[in-house]
């Protein structure tokens, strides 16, 4: 649940087919949405260049598309110089057959797309390399050359990883790490000793999952050796997943480390790529704690940032050539310290280093020894994401909340103090990429009346170039009203930000269907063309509903206060505040109060179930997708950093879980599951079953026995938007 961008998945606002050339134009009556629409992917305005990055040489930009606007996405590249495009990697059908590991990766990731998911260029190659993974074969050109198959590749394969030479790309297979010259040869199996429940060379399921670090292992700056990560995950018991849909008899196990139980044992190696004995990495004294970030320093040495058991301390830890260890950092924050990507260490010594020890996430600047040399950004605002630093300039380049927390916009400031410079400036959401030689900005973004824009900016202010607009796909055109941003009190006073697409045509007091996630480490409501596209929402809307979202309390994006405020309480504040918006719109002669309803997926799936629960004379009918039944059943990366262990707060989690509440239930509830979901358990809503049958409370249910977390079959989609809207115009 935890990573920035699963929640989007969770609510289904990814992605959906391109129909903008069924549109009307913007002079003509709005198109009327139908339910195909609402479950077909990716969303209008939502298909255009995915994974942007620059070439080594900065000399092309390269990115993600699908020409026919499906989710089977081509490799392509843009010549800077002349303006050229081309295919670099074409599609592959939608009949690829993936590897179990394949499908797994995918899912932990969220990708929904097909054909080229990932590609990776060699740093430091004297002829440019290229490699695009899959999940049986790996593709590689040098130079000029096109694609071939990497002889040796073929078969089941993990993480693979091309070195920055071009020379060798590593990769796990069995559990073990290998090397293939990419020239030829057989691959070499550089560690040992993997079995079930043992690898070498991926990372453990909290870290992929909950940490957003799919990463197991990584080459050192010179190619010569390569730091893995042994994952021993034999003392956790495996937890059986079977495919009760499928015609084989096919049964799954992970080994899934539940709240309070233990976690996977994780040891940090690095050996030379010519082989011989690993040489393993002084962590921690303790045992239990969480591997969460490892990076090579242009020098050589190696870094891991190691987290506590109770996500409370974080350790910047340095070894050396030798493997002697050296503490370049220790944070300490309560309630929990949040996990990012922006630590960056220079070809100086120096490094950048983001924390959120005055409230708000701001950058930090500290030399080689760890000594801090000056704090860069500061306010009661957050730093969002570090887009890059421009060493020669001495510039970094990161987004930020500092205009809204609705929008994020790009700036830069000097490593050396001072200002900051807005490069951004349209409002919206705004992303960016950053050249190798600081030369040129990528600006992708999108705002609730307009469908992404990339835009490619000269550092030094003198080109702006737009390389992608969906300009035929705008709101009125698809006949989509952008929703109307608004600022509601929570249960507390506090403001909280929301969203209402209001019904067409228009109905007051209208039956109110509420869209929640509700989770913390997630922003709902945002300046984003996401919003606009949310289709479901939209046809609820256009079928007479007022809809809402809203940021609760425990939100991202404000600080970690607010955040805070569920900490050892989930399911509190959370139904408080949703509750508190309701009430809000009633009050303004908006919403009908007997015609209430609730929807969300993960966790908003637990919000759903537990608003209709805790809160059964305002909410009359929901529908509750995957949701956690009880904390215990989720696991421990996720779980444990807001609620502590079940041993340390067992009123907490008691209060927290729908199994304390399925007595309360009153209204109409269906539930919705995945029955291979391996996130949150199919085992989940069939304990909710358990304690609604106990409690003689009568409930509906809706199971996709061969769909994981993120539902991804198209007839499945449709069917379950069918059921949703039918279960709304039944009950509300």
């Amino acid at each position: 649940m935890a990573n920035r961008e699963n929640w989007e998945a969770d609510l289904d606002l990814r992605s959906m087919a391109d129909d903008s050339h069924q549109a009307a134009h913007p002079e003509q009556a709005p198109r009327m949405l139908t339910v195909t629409d609402v479950a077909r992917y990716p969303r209008p305005g939502m298909g255009g260049p995915g994974l942007l990055r620059f070439t080594p040489d900065s000399s092309r930009l390269t990115f993600l598309l699908s020409g026919e606007g499906d989710l089977v996405r081509s490799l392509w590249s843009y010549e800077i110089g002349s303006g050229e495009r081309h295919v670099l990697a074409g599609r592959a059908g939608e009949g690829e057959e993936l590897s179990r590991e394949e499908e797994l990766r995918r899912e932990r990731t969220r990708t929904r797309e097909l054909g080229v998911t990932d590609y990776i260029f060699a740093r430091d190659a004297e002829t440019p390399t290229l490699l695009i993974p899959g999940g049986r074969l790996l593709r590689v050109a040098a130079g000029d050359e096109p694609l071939r198959e990497l002889a040796g590749s073929v078969g089941p394969l993990e993480e693979p990883r091309l070195s920055p030479n071009g020379r060798f790309v590593s990769f796990v297979r069995a559990g073990e790490l290998h090397v293939l010259p990419i020239e030829g040869g057989e691959a070499r199996q550089l560690s040992g000793g993997a079995e079930d429940g043992l690898t070498n060379g991926l990372a453990d399921f909290i870290a992929q999952e909950e940490f957003d670090q799919p990463a197991g292992h990584w080459w050192s700056p010179d190619s010569g050796q390569l730091a893995y990560v042994r994952a021993d995950s034999r003392h956790i018991p495996p937890y059986p997943i079977v495919h009760q849909g499928a015609r084989e008899i096919l049964t799954e196990r992970h080994r899934y480390p539940f709240a309070g139980s233990p976690n996977a044992r994780v040891t940090l190696g690095v050996i030379d790529v010519g082989g011989g004995a690993t040489r393993w990495m002084d962590l921690e004294k303790e045992e239990d704690f969480y591997l969460v970030r490892v990076a090579w320093q242009p020098d050589g040495a190696l870094t891991a940032q190691v987290l506590s058991r109770d996500q409370k301390t974080l350790r910047l830890l340095r070894f050396d050539a030798g493997g002697a260890v050296s503490l370049l950092l220790e944070e300490r924050s309560t309630p929990w310290i949040n996990i990012t990507h922006d630590a960056r260490f220079l070809e100086s010594g120096e490094w950048l280093w983001s924390s959120e020890r005055s409230g708000f996430r701001h950058l930090y600047l500290y030399a080689a020894d760890g000594s801090p040399i000056r704090r860069l950004t500061e306010g009661d605002w957050m730093v969002t994401d570090v887009v890059g630093v421009d060493e020669a300039r001495r510039l970094v380049y990161f987004s930020a909340t500092a205009e809204s927390v609705l929008e994020r916009q790009i700036y830069r400031t000097s490593l050396d103090g001072g200002g900051l410079e807005r490069l951004s400036q349209e409002p919206g959401w705004h992303r960016g990429v950053l050249s190798n030689d600081g030369d040129w900005l990528v600006d992708s973004y999108s705002s609730l009346e307009q469908p992404r824009v990339v835009t490619l900016l000269a550092t030094d202010g003198s080109t702006s170039l737009t390389l992608h607009e969906e300009s035929e796909t705008g709101a009125a055109a698809l006949g989509l009203r952008p929703p109307e941003l608004l600022t509601m009190p929570g249960a507390d006073g506090s403001a909280l930000d929301g969203a209402l697409y209001r019904p067409d045509p228009p109905v007051a007091p209208a039956p109110l269907i509420v869209a929640v996630y509700g989770g913390p480490h997630a922003q709902l409501v945002a300046n984003d063309w996401s919003m606009t596209v949310d289709v479901r929402a939209q046809y609820l809307a256009q079928q007479g509903f007022l809809v809402l979202r809203l940021d609760n309390r425990g939100a991202a994006g404000r600080g970690l206060a607010f955040e805070a405020a569920l900490h050892e309480r989930l399911g509190r504040v959370e139904v408080e505040d949703q509750i508190a918006g309701v009430r809000f719109l009633v009050e303004q002669g908006w919403a009908d109060p007997e015609r209430v309803g609730i929807y969300g997926w993960s966790y908003g799936g637990y919000m759903t179930a537990l608003c209709m629960m805790r809160a059964p004379d305002v909410f009359k009918a929901g529908v509750a997708g995957a949701p956690v039944a009880d904390w215990d059943g989720y696991d421990t990366g996720y779980t444990e950093r807001y609620m502590g262990t079940p041993a340390g707060n067992a009123e907490g989690y008691r209060e927290a879980s729908l199994l304390t509440h399925a007595d309360e239930l009153e209204g109409h509830l269906l539930l919705v599951h995945g029955g291979v979901d391996e996130n949150v358990h199919f085992r989940h809503t069939a304990r909710l079953i358990t304690a609604l049958t106990k409690a003689q409370k009568p409930y509906d249910l809706l199971i996709f026995p061969e769909e994981r977390h993120m539902p991804r079959d198209a007839a499945g989609l449709e069917y379950m938007e069918r059921r949703l809207v039918a279960y709304f115009e039944a009950h509300l």
